[in-house]
C-alpha cells in the first residue's frame, strides 16, 4: 500500500487553539502525509482565534473550555454532523491523538466500521494531579488510560523510555517509536544574540540558565524555582532567563525574584533567546520526549534535566549534560552548579548535544508514522 492511498481522520483535543510541541508535531505530520499524497481531515476544537493557522482541513467538535484554563477546550463527542463528515470522507485509518471523550468516540465509531485506529501518547497525563495535590487520582486515570488504549490496533509515542512505560503500565502491546525533529533552521548555536542578552540585563560573562515553555505548574515550576534557590544559597554566579508565557506566570515571577522574563517567543526569536542562553534546565517529569530539550541541545546548550521519559531518552548523562533521578531541588542545585564556573565543560557537554541533535529529521522521523499506518491498514485488509 502506497502513502498516498491513505484517508486520515486525525482526532486533536487542542489541533491549533495553542502552541506547544504535541501540536506542532501533529501539523507536521499532517503536512508530510499530505505531501505524500495522502487525504487528511482534522477533528479539533475550533476557537474564533486560534494560536495559527491548522495544516489540513479542520472540522470542529463539541467542546468546553477547560475550568481554570480556558485557552484549553476540552471535547464532547462527535455530533450528527460531524458522524455524517465521517462517513463522507470514508477514512482507512483513524487517528487520536488525546485521551478524551471524543476519542473513546472516535475509536467505537472505528471499531463498528473496522477501521484500525493508532494513538499516539504525547504527555504523561497521569502524572499531572501529582503538582495539583490531587496523586490519589493517578491510578484512577491510568485505568482510564488503559482502557482507551487497549481499544487501539497500536501505540507510537516520541522515545524508547516512554514505550518502556507504557508497556510496564500495559497500555497495549503493539507500541513503536514516533521521534521528533527539530527545525535547524531556527535552532542552532549560530542564533546566538549577545547585544539581545545585554538588553535584558545579562553581561557577556554571566551565566544565563534558561527555562523554556508554557509557565503552567505540570512543567516542574516548583521545583524549578526551589533549585534555583538552593543554587543561590550556594552562592553560585548565575542569572535565570524564562522563555514562555502561561497561567502560572505571576506564581513563577513571584518565586523565582531576579529572574528575567523574556515572554512568549516563537519562530526566529524563539532561537534566538534558547541559543542565548547558557545551560537548560528542564526538571519536569510529564513530557514523553521534551521538544524543549532538543531544541536547546540544538542551540549548543548543555541540559540538566529530570531522569525521567524524554530526557532519559535525549540526555546522555556526562556528555551532552546531566541527568538527576530525583526531584529534589538540592540535587539539581548540585548538577547545575559545576556549569555555573566552568565554561569548558558548558563548551564540550553544549556542542556535543547540537552534535548529537542533528540525528532528528522531521521527514524520516515522519515517514515512520507512514509506515505504521499502511500497516495498519493492510493487516485488517
Amino acid at each position: 500500500m502506497k502513502t498516498a492511498e491513505l484517508r486520515i481522520a486525525l482526532f486533536s483535543g487542542n489541533y491549533n487553539i495553542t502552541v506547544d510541541g504535541a501540536n506542532k508535531a501533529l501539523n507536521r505530520l499532517m503536512e508530510f502525509m499530505l505531501r505524500k499524497g495522502a487525504a487528511v481531515r482534522v477533528y479539533a476544537p475550533q476557537v474564533a482565534d486560534p494560536a495559527f493557522a491548522p495544516t489540513g482541513e479542520l472540522v470542529g467538535v463539541p467542546s468546553v473550555a477547560i475550568p481554570t484554563r480556558s485557552e484549553y477546550r476540552f471535547p464532547l463527542g462527535l455530533s450528527a454532523a460531524n458522524r455524517a463528515d465521517l462517513e463522507s470522507f470514508a477514512p482507512n485509518i483513524v487517528h487520536i491523538a488525546s485521551p478524551d471523550i471524543t476519542a473513546h468516540r472516535a475509536v467505537s465509531w472505528a471499531r463498528a466500521k473496522d477501521i484500525p485506529v493508532l494513538a499516539s501518547v504525547h504527555t504523561r497525563f497521569e502524572t499531572y494531579p501529582r503538582y495539583y495535590n490531587l496523586g490519589f487520582t493517578e491510578p484512577l486515570i491510568e485505568s482510564g488510560l488503559r482502557r482507551l488504549y487497549r481499544r487501539c490496533d497500536a501505540l507510537v509515542t516520541p522515545s524508547q523510555s516512554m514505550v518502556d512505560v507504557l508497556r510496564e503500565q500495559g497500555m497495549n502491546r503493539d507500541i513503536s517509536i514516533w521521534s521528533r525533529g527539530v527545525d535547524r533552521g531556527v535552532f542552532s548555536s549560530d542564533r546566538r544574540d549577545l547585544e539581545w542578552r545585554r538588553s535584558l540585563g545579562i553581561a557577556d560573562s554571566d551565566v544565563a540558565i534558561v527555562f523554556l515553555g508554557r509557565l503552567v505548574m505540570e512543567k516542574g515550576l516548583d521545583v524549578f524555582a526551589e533549585s534555583i534557590v538552593a543554587l543561590r544559597r550556594s552562592q553560585m554566579p548565575h542569572k535565570v532567563l524564562v522563555i514562555g508565557d502561561g497561567p502560572a506566570r505571576k506564581w513563577f515571577e513571584q518565586n523565582l525574584p531576579g529572574g528575567i522574563f523574556a515572554g512568549f517567543q516563537s519562530g526566529p526569536d524563539l532561537g534566538r533567546a534558547l541559543a542565548s542562553g547558557d545551560v537548560f534546565f528542564n526538571p519536569s517529569i510529564t513530557e514523553t520526549f521534551g521538544n524543549v530539550t532538543l531544541e536547546a541541545m540544538a542551540c549548543g546548550l548543555p541540559v540538566v534535566a529530570a531522569g525521567a521519559t524524554g530526557s532519559t531518552s535525549l540526555v546522555e548523562d556526562g556528555v551532552t549534560g546531566t541527568l538527576v533521578g530525583t526531584l529534589d531541588p538540592k540535587a539539581f542545585a548540585d548538577a547545575l552548579a559545576p556549569y555555573c564556573t566552568d565554561p569548558a565543560l558548558r563548551e564540550r557537554h553544549g556542542a556535543a548535544g547540537e552534535t548529537r541533535s542533528r540525528q532528528y529529521d522531521w521527514d524520516s522521523i515522519n515517514q515512520a508514522v507512514a509506515d505504521t499506518y499502511t500497516r495498519l491498514v493492510e493487516a485488517r485488509r
